[in-house]
């Protein structure tokens, strides 16, 4: 019987390598789980506004209306070029000195008109800037757009450049143009540079237009006299808050821009007064201590200003946050006192008299 080289070996038992990590972690205690918390996302700034493109979209567009005053007015200088050629006509037939006079005049004529005309074309141009303005920083506070901001500066350039009175904001605002990226910020800072000081400037204009308002209304024998003046004086202070803002409207431009007021007071509901702003004043009787006159004068002044803020709300480049837009309180407390005071004044005026 012959032995085997290699006897089988006798049953053992191996550890697989892992088991044991394996099995100590299964035994092991469990970590604590990370605790997740939620911040609160920042809130987002408020929306801003285009005033004069809101305006023009509210606009009905009536086509056949602007094709009957074309045509009429179109028909009225056909009659008055015959009109006038004939009469040059005529006194080219007496007589040659007449005739030339009357070339001479009605050429003198042509280019009062043709200035006239180029003056309205260029208001209204300096209106659609505006409105182009306040559409491009609008979009860049609104979606952070740099393209948009990028063109608001260059739109503002061109707007305030070679005015002696902004010379300085404008050099201000150049030496920090370049630190402000992000075009939110780049736009309020134009605004704070160089908006704010003609904030205070119409703040002033509104003021004293709702002053003399307050007094015309006083002083005045008639109704229709009344109106009148207050319409005029409401004329002027959108004229002159445009003017101050970088607009130069003519007569057209004025008209037009009185609409774009006018519509701004009808979408934002600003021509009612509301019952918080009425317990503002009777309730403290600011109004109950003046006399008839001087309450009824108050009251235009009141809605003068209320129309002088909706004209500064049109005619600023860069709309203001609903948060930071000047409220119609503190001018009505200010012509309430006004009126309170000229009220006081006036007996001992009468009485040197």
């Amino acid at each position: 019987m012959t032995s085997h080289p290699n006897p089988p070996r006798s049953p053992q038992a191996f550890r697989i390598k892992g088991d044991e990590p394996q099995r100590k972690q299964a035994h092991a205690p469990r970590r604590s789980q990370p605790r997740i918390e939620f911040a609160a996302a920042p809130e987002a700034s408020p929306l801003v506004e285009a005033p004069m493109a809101e305006a023009n979209a509210a606009r009905r567009r009536t086509p056949w209306a602007y094709l009957l005053l074309v045509s009429l007015l179109s028909l009225l200088g056909l009659w008055f070029s015959m009109t006038l050629a004939k009469m040059i006509a005529d006194l080219f037939a007496w007589s040659l000195t007449l005739g030339w006079i009357s070339v001479a005049l009605a050429a003198l004529a042509g280019l009062a008109l043709l200035v006239i005309v180029s003056r309205e074309i260029w208001s209204l141009w300096r209106l659609r800037q505006i409105e182009h303005l306040q559409v491009d920083s609008a979009r860049a506070i609104n979606q952070n757009d740099t393209a948009a901001a990028t063109a608001a500066r260059r739109e503002l350039k061109q707007l305030y450049t070679g005015r002696p009175d902004m010379a300085w904001a404008l050099r201000s605002w150049a030496e920090h143009e370049g630190d402000i990226i992000d075009p939110p910020a780049a736009m309020r800072l134009a605004e704070r540079i160089l908006l704010e000081p003609l904030d205070e400037a119409a703040h002033r204009i509104i003021a004293r237009r709702a002053r003399r308002v307050t007094l015309l209304t006083t002083v005045t024998p008639t109704a229709a006299l009344d109106m009148l003046l207050v319409g005029a004086q409401n004329l002027f202070m959108i004229r002159e808050l445009a003017e101050l803002y970088g607009s130069r409207p003519s007569f057209i431009a004025t008209l037009r821009l009185t609409r774009m007021v006018i519509t701004h007071l009808a979408v934002a509901a600003g021509l009612a007064l509301s019952d918080n702003f009425l317990h503002l004043f009777v309730g403290k009787g600011l109004l109950g201590r003046l006399s008839a006159r001087f309450g009824e004068g108050a009251i235009n002044g009141i809605l003068t200003a209320r129309i002088g803020l909706a004209a500064s709300d049109v005619c600023r480049p860069i709309a203001r946050e609903s948060s930071k837009r000047e409220t119609l309180a503190s001018l009505a407390k200010e012509i309430a006192t006004f009126a309170k005071d000229a009220e006081a004044e006036t007996p001992e005026v009468e009485q040197k008299a």
